[in-house]
C-alpha cells in the first residue's frame, strides 16, 4: 500500500509541477490561459502576476512532497511521511478552496485534488495497517 501511495504522490508531485510551468513560464501562450478559463489577452496579462505567484505555490508543494518521497525512502520515515502528509494535505486543501470559489472550478479542483486525496489515503491507510 505504501508504494502504491508513493507512486500517487509522486504523480501528485509531477502534476502540481505541470502546473506551475503553466502558470509561471507558459502563461503568455494563449493555449496555457485559455486553459484556466482566462477569456482574452487583456484579462491573460491583468492575472499574469497572480498566475505567476500562485504557480510557485505550486511548485514548492511539489518539492516538498518530493523531498518527504526522498527523505522516506533514504529511510528517514518520520520527516518523510510528516512532508508528505503536510504537502498532500496542503493540495488537497488548495482544491477544496478552488471549489468554493465557484461551481465552474469544480473540474480543475478535481483534477488538482484527486492525486494527491489518493496518495494521501493510501498513505494512511497503509500506516494503520501497519505498513512502512
Amino acid at each position: 500500500m505504501i508504494v502504491v501511495a508513493t507512486v500517487v504522490v509522486t504523480l501528485a508531485a509531477a502534476l502540481h509541477i505541470a502546473i506551475f510551468f503553466m502558470e509561471s513560464v507558459a502563461w503568455t501562450r494563449p493555449t496555457v490561459w485559455r486553459r484556466f478559463g482566462v477569456a482574452s489577452q487583456e484579462a491573460a496579462d491583468t492575472v499574469r502576476p497572480m498566475a505567476y505567484n500562485q504557480g510557485f505555490y505550486n511548485l514548492f508543494l511539489a518539492i516538498g512532497a518530493v523531498v518527504g518521497l526522498v527523505l522516506y525512502g533514504v529511510g528517514q520515515h518520520a520527516a518523510g511521511l510528516a512532508l508528505i502528509i503536510f504537502t498532500t494535505a496542503c493540495m488537497v486543501a488548495a482544491a477544496i478552496v478552488l471549489v468554493t470559489t465557484g461551481r465552474g472550478y469544480l473540474r480543475p479542483a478535481l483534477i488538482q485534488g484527486s492525486l494527491p486525496l489518493i496518495g494521501l489515503a493510501l498513505l494512511l491507510i497503509g500506516l494503520a495497517t501497519g505498513q512502512s
